[in-house]
């Protein structure tokens, strides 16, 4: 088997470390993580961007992501690091960036960043789930059962198998917003903001533990949106 022909770049130096931030919308949503890593792989080359490479017999782009959300959630807030090996412009790269990549991945924000976004400060997510018809007044006692509990444990089938988790221990806050713009004239929106855990805890899991407690189902499938990730404090969410 031959060696595969390493691209200019792969032997230069890194000299420049950027934070991408981008949103996953529309059809997007329903690409896997796999997709995304692909579709940016291809975005940056077709941006012309000086990508680093790893050493080795097969050179990889030094593209390194954050957690990202599961397929079928929208998101505002994914977070990726790119590893330069000449510098340029933080808008510049956006707007090669967003001219390469397929409709539906956006990147929002490009900041240099030398140390890449790591898991320390990525720990909570800010959520919007929207539930298909109900009002506030179904969800509003749900809530109110959830967050009286102690703990709130649910199961969830991954690759893995079978995992039990408390979903109360990963809520920080939770409430329900106005009726959401769904074209549903029932639909209210949950908004909550959940520490990341081991194993992780998603805003599905909540559902689950609200159903357990008060029956609470919509009658369509919720629509998720990632809105923010980063530390929470008593401002709110930081973004890193």
């Amino acid at each position: 088997m031959s060696r595969p022909v390493p691209s200019d770049n792969s032997q230069l130096p890194a000299v420049q470390h950027m934070v991408v931030r981008y949103a996953k919308r529309g059809k997007m949503r329903f690409a896997s993580h796999r997709d995304v890593t692909r579709a940016f792989e291809r975005g940056v080359r077709r941006a012309g961007l000086p990508i680093a490479h790893s050493a080795g017999f097969t050179p990889h782009p030094k593209i390194s992501y954050a957690g990202g959300v599961q397929t079928g959630v929208a998101s505002e807030a994914e977070y990726l690091s790119l590893t330069l090996t000449s510098r340029r412009g933080a808008e510049d790269v956006r707007g090669r960036l967003n001219a390469a990549l397929p409709d539906g991945i956006d990147v929002i924000a490009v900041t240099e960043d030398a140390g890449g976004v790591p898991a320390s400060r990525l720990t909570a997510s800010a959520w919007r789930v929207v539930l298909p018809g109900l009002t506030r007044q179904d969800v509003a006692p749900a809530i109110a059962k959830f967050l009286a509990l102690d703990h709130a444990p649910v199961e969830r089938l991954t690759h893995k198998g079978l995992r039990r988790m408390d979903a109360r221990t990963a809520v920080i806050t939770l409430g329900v917003s106005d009726e959401a713009d769904t074209g549903d004239s029932a639909a209210v929106a949950l908004e909550m903001v959940m520490r990341h855990t081991t194993p992780a805890v998603r805003p599905d899991d909540v559902l689950t533990a609200l159903r357990d407690v008060s029956d609470l189902a919509p009658t369509a499938q919720p629509f998720i949106t990632r809105l923010a990730q980063g530390a929470f404090g008593e401002s709110g969410m930081v973004q890193p």
